[in-house]
């Protein structure tokens, strides 16, 4: 797929689907793009696309499935758009380009060839708990025993998160929530006590949702 040159090729693209709850046009919807005018189309759709399947299918459905509807706050990024942020928005709003290949620039690999694609979302379930005092730790180790390799970072407000998918990935957690830092990462030991945090949480993937019947429906 060539770059989106009109309205209804952006159309077009934004139709493409990458899991059963989420098709491209979910993660394209930008504030700073918006109120700027800045376009956030992707110079390689086709790499998006592909990363973005990754994303929804292995780390979006399962949370879907789990907790009901989430929020998406940021998706995917133009090259452009997140450079716009990183230098012309105050207080920086992304991080540099070079930071954010195959994270938020879908269409970009990283230094190191990987595709990746992130998101930013929060789970409305967990932030009415978090908003009454609940830990974002309960959540964040949820995430890190029941969803593939990934990289987690939250934020204060809403106990929103960073949630990203990427080849060749270990599994991280990091968060600007008190305690600040890293939770977890690569050859630090996971805490053992971790399960109990979230004993109360929904089964997992136990939401149901009508069957797609298969063949012709005559």
């Amino acid at each position: 797929m060539r770059r989106p040159g009109s309205y209804i090729a952006l159309e077009e693209l934004g139709r493409v689907r990458l899991s059963r709850h989420f098709a491209m046009r979910n993660f394209l919807y930008s504030e700073i793009g918006n109120f700027h005018r800045v376009e956030n189309i992707p110079d390689d759709p086709d790499l998006a696309i592909a990363a973005g399947k990754r994303l929804a299918s292995e780390l979006l459905e399962p949370l879907v499935e789990t907790f009901g509807p989430i929020d998406i706050r940021s998706g995917f990024r133009s090259a452009r758009l997140n450079h716009f942020g990183a230098t012309q928005v105050k207080p920086q709003k992304c991080a540099a380009n070079a930071r954010d290949l195959a994270g938020h620039l879908w269409d970009h690999r990283d230094a190191d060839g990987n595709m990746g694609a992130m998101v930013s979302v929060a789970i409305p379930w967990f932030s009415a708990q978090y908003d009454r005092g609940r830990e974002w730790r309960d959540l964040a180790w949820w995430l890190f025993d029941h969803l593939p390799p990934h990289y987690a970072q939250f934020f204060p407000k809403g106990a929103a998160f960073n949630l990203g998918w990427r080849e060749a990935q270990s599994a991280r957690i990091d968060s600007y929530i008190v305690p600040r830092g890293t939770l977890f990462k690569p050859g630090r030991a996971a805490d053992p006590e971790r399960a109990r945090r979230y004993a109360d949480f929904p089964p997992f993937r136990g939401i149901t949702y009508p069957d797609i019947p298969d063949g012709d429906s005559a």
